[in-house]
């Protein structure tokens, strides 16, 4: 049952990020597998999405194509420093949005005014993971590390669904902050048997962020058009923490050349909330005129109901000592149900599929593809005020990447 030393490594590594279109804003799902390879090791990919997500706002008009394509790459280099150390570094992009309304429905702005164009959000991350280990044995692997992080984010809201906020700009720049990581593993690789539970920790920014109600002056209500103007010549800080999460991975051989493989993660998104800070003022006004029912002390830009728990599993098999495949099934839950309009899905199931080659026992190029049914959703503002529904939508993601042990 014994695999050579590149093929244990790199049959489950052929596939897209298994959470390229998840719960929130997830996108890469934090593996720090490559980190736990047998002596030195290097890989680089990238993983890109082409979702398409249409429904209909409560007018019952079509927003079709919402969902913008995007990409992200991953690098990773682990060295083995001696029998009981290791140090790895990890760069990938973990959180991330990008969307934009457009045609004629009360999601998108088309009247002359000044802030005409469609609602749209855009949001990138960057981490950069330092990792050391320690092996007492050859069986464990204890692990530990400090994570680096950038924020950068846009969100301009228009049309008549976001009413006093029809018009309003949120722009982040590009922010630092860092956390950390933890974790332990134990393999057998005799039969290609790995078993791994890592732990990240919230990561939070403070953001002197860039905020415009450029509705003031022309809601006709003479209070909070004034509330707006104030609002605009005045600033805060906004706070914004990226969730903490657990991921569990799993894979073991199950017969000559063949392992199973299992992915599982959680993220504490029922915790994570954007609320900028003159959106904060200018909402807790509105409830507390009684213009938005139930919401006293205001309400978030964007925030989740209910943590994301995702699965995946499969199956690798080395076809020959130059070629591999694998297969997976995988399920996300969902950060629940109603979500923001900027991102109207709520989980999915994926199947996929993915080949890798290795022209010698020491590196391999793999390619892999991923479709997803995306779940039916209801799009709410972040007052929780119906906005549409979105149903019926669908994903591909392609990945491709190298890996190279020396």
């Amino acid at each position: 049952m014994k695999l050579n030393k590149i093929y244990s490594a790199v049959l489950i590594s052929l596939l897209p990020s298994a959470s390229v279109f998840a719960a929130g804003l997830d996108r890469s799902g934090q593996s720090i597998a490559t980190f736990l390879q047998p002596g030195n090791y290097f890989e680089a990919g990238i993983s890109i999405l082409d979702p398409e997500v249409s429904g209909k706002d409560k007018s019952g008009n079509t927003a079709t194509d919402m969902a913008g394509d995007y990409y992200f790459p991953h690098a990773a280099l682990k060295v083995q420093a001696n029998e009981h150390f290791s140090v790895g570094l990890i760069y990938d992009q973990p959180y991330g949005a990008d969307a934009e309304y457009s045609g004629n429905n009360n999601f998108v702005e088309n009247r002359p005014v000044l802030f005409k164009g469609g609602t749209s959000v855009e949001v990138d991350t960057q981490n950069l993971n330092l990792i050391l280990g320690y092996q007492p044995t050859q069986n464990w692997n204890l692990y530990a590390g400090a994570v680096y992080q950038t924020v950068d984010g846009t969100v301009l809201l228009r049309g008549t669904t976001y009413s006093a906020f029809n018009g309003y700009d949120f722009r982040t720049g590009e922010d630092e902050s860092a956390g950390w990581l933890a974790g332990v593993a134990y393999q057998i690789p005799e039969i290609a048997l790995k078993a791994s539970v890592t732990y990240r920790s919230e990561i939070k920014h403070k953001i002197n962020a860039y905020e415009r109600f450029n509705a003031a002056g022309m809601t006709g209500n003479t209070l909070l058009d004034n509330a707006m103007t104030v609002l605009n010549a005045s600033s805060g800080q906004t706070e914004l923490t990226t969730p903490q999460s657990v991921n569990v991975d799993l894979q073991s051989g199950i017969m000559v050349d063949t392992v199973a493989f299992a992915n599982l993660r959680w993220v504490d998104w029922s915790n994570f909330k954007v609320q900028p800070y003159n959106f904060g003022k200018l909402s807790q006004m509105l409830g507390q005129a009684g213009l938005v029912p139930g919401k006293p002390n205001g309400f978030n830009l964007i925030d989740y109901k209910d943590d994301q728990i995702s699965a995946t599993v499969g199956l690798g098999r080395k076809l020959n000592e130059r070629w591999g495949a694998n297969v997976s099934v995988g399920w996300d839950s969902g950060a629940g149900n109603p979500v923001t309009t900027l991102g109207p899905t709520e989980g999915y199931w994926n199947v996929g599929t993915g080949v890798r080659f290795s022209p010698a026992e020491n590196y391999f190029i793999g390619a892999g593809v991923k479709y997803f049914w995306l779940g039916d959703a209801d799009a709410v503002t972040g007052a929780h005020t119906q906005a549409g529904q979105f149903a019926d939508n669908h994903a591909i993601a392609y990945g491709l990447n190298v890996g190279y042990k020396f």
